[in-house]
C-alpha cells in the first residue's frame, strides 16, 4: 500500500487515515456526516490520489485499446473520456476503468489495488503491436464535489468553459499546469483536477480557502451508494456479467470485437439476465455485506454495500445489491439478514432533495 502524494498534508489537517482503494489516504475529518452534507448540499474536496493513470502510446494504441475494453476507444474525440470494463475471454470482468484520448496518447485511470492487474493483462495482449503501457507516476488528482463545486473552483481562480461529464480541459493556475475533468456522476455535480505530486498541497489548499470542506473517503462511499454507483471489489466482481451490473454506460455493442465481447453479445441478442444489480431501502438493522436476499424463504439475490445515509430527517438505511429479475419489482418487501428490504429505484433520489 503506498501513501498518497497529499497523506502528509492530510495528517497535519487531523485526518484519520486509513488504506482506501490500495492507498493510504484520509477516512474522515472527523464528522462524517458533515462531510457527506458538503457533497450534497454545498461542495467537498477529496485526496484522489487513490486513482492510478496509465499511458498508452503507440502507432497502434486505439485500435489495441478498442480490442481489450468494452467501450469504444475507437471513436473517441480527442478531450474525452469514457468508463468500460476488462473482461476474460469467458465475459467475467477483470477490471473496471476510464480511458481518455489525450490526442497523441490514451489515459486509462483506474483504482491503484486494480493498477497492478490491468498492466500485467495489458503486458499479456501486446503482441506484435505498436503499443507502449506505462504508470504515470507524475500525475496525481485532487476532487471537488457538490451544487457548489463550481463556484468553489472559480473563486480559487479556476475558470473554465462547460465541460460534458467525462470531458476534460487543460488550464493553469498560478502557473501551475493542471487538467480539469468533469466527473461522471450524474446526481452531483463534480471535478478531478489531475496535476503534478509537487503542486497537489497548494492547489488542495485553495480549494479549502475558497470554501470547499474537506472531507474523507467515508463521506465518498456514503456519496456513492447514495448514487447507486457499484464498486469494483465490492459490488462488481469477477464472478459478475456486465448487463448484470447495470452499467450500460460501459458497454458499446457496435464497435467490433473485443475480450469477452461474444459473451455480451450472447447476453444483448436473447435478452438473457437473470439477476441484476439493485437498490434497496432498509427496515431495521442494517445487513452485512455478502447477506443472502430471501424471498419465501428462498435465495433470490444477495447485499453488496449498505449505509445508514445522514438526511434531513435523520438516518435513511440503504442497501445495494444484486437480485433475480423475477423479484426484482419496485416496493416489492423482501428479507435480508434480519431485516426488511424493500426494492427501490437507484438513485436513491430522497438524498438529494435539497
Amino acid at each position: 500500500m503506498t501513501a498518497t502524494a497529499l497523506h502528509d498534508t492530510l495528517a497535519s489537517a487531523s485526518a484519520h487515515l486509513s488504506e482506501y482503494s490500495g492507498a493510504a489516504t484520509a477516512a474522515d475529518f472527523g464528522d462524517v456526516r458533515a462531510e457527506f452534507e458538503a457533497l450534497v448540499a454545498h461542495a467537498g474536496v477529496y485526496d484522489l490520489g487513490w486513482r492510478a493513470k496509465i499511458n498508452v502510446s503507440g502507432g497502434d494504441r486505439t485500435r489495441w485499446l478498442n480490442g481489450m475494453i468494452t467501450n469504444n476507444v475507437r471513436d473517441l474525440a480527442v478531450g474525452h473520456g469514457l468508463y468500460a470494463f476488462l473482461l476474460n475471454p469467458q465475459g467475467r470482468i477483470l477490471a473496471d476503468l476510464y480511458a481518455y484520448n489525450l490526442g497523441s496518447s490514451l489515459l486509462v485511470d483506474t483504482d491503484q489495488s486494480q493498477v497492478g492487474k490491468v498492466l500485467e493483462i495489458f503486458d499479456h495482449y501486446i503482441i506484435m503491436d505498436d503499443v507502449e503501457v506505462t504508470l504515470n507516476e507524475k500525475l496525481t488528482a485532487i476532487g471537488i464535489a457538490g451544487p457548489k463545486a463550481r463556484a468553489v473552483l472559480r473563486t480559487a481562480g479556476l475558470d473554465f468553459p462547460e465541460l460534458e461529464p467525462l470531458q476534460y480541459q487543460d488550464s493553469t493556475w498560478n502557473a501551475t499546469e493542471l487538467t480539469i475533468v468533469r466527473g461522471d456522476n450524474s446526481t452531483v455535480e463534480g471535478y478531478e483536477l489531475w496535476l503534478s505530486p509537487a503542486n497537489v498541497k497548494s492547489v488542495w489548499e485553495a480549494q479549502v480557502e475558497s470554501g470547499a470542506k474537506p472531507v474523507g473517503t467515508a463521506a465518498l462511499e456514503l456519496l456513492r451508494i447514495a448514487s447507486g454507483v457499484p464498486r469494483y471489489g465490492q459490488d462488481i466482481r469477477e464472478k459478475d456479467l456486465p448487463q448484470e451490473t447495470g452499467q450500460q454506460r460501459a458497454l458499446h455493442f457496435t464497435k467490433g470485437c473485443y475480450i469477452g465481447q461474444e459473451i455480451v453479445e450472447r447476453i444483448r441478442s436473447r435478452a438473457n439476465v437473470h439477476r441484476s444489480f439493485t437498490g434497496f431501502e432498509i427496515r431495521g438493522p442494517l445487513p452485512a455485506t455478502g447477506s443472502k436476499i430471501q424471498a419465501d424463504g428462498k435465495n433470490v439475490g444477495e447485499i453488496t454495500s449498505s449505509a445508514s445515509l445522514p438526511v434531513a430527517s435523520g438516518e435513511y438505511p440503504v442497501a445495494l445489491g444484486y437480485l433475480r429479475r423475477e423479484a426484482a419489482l419496485p416496493g416489492k418487501q423482501l428479507l435480508a439478514g434480519s431485516a426488511t428490504a424493500i426494492v427501490a429505484h437507484l438513485p436513491f433520489a430522497e438524498v438529494f432533495k435539497h
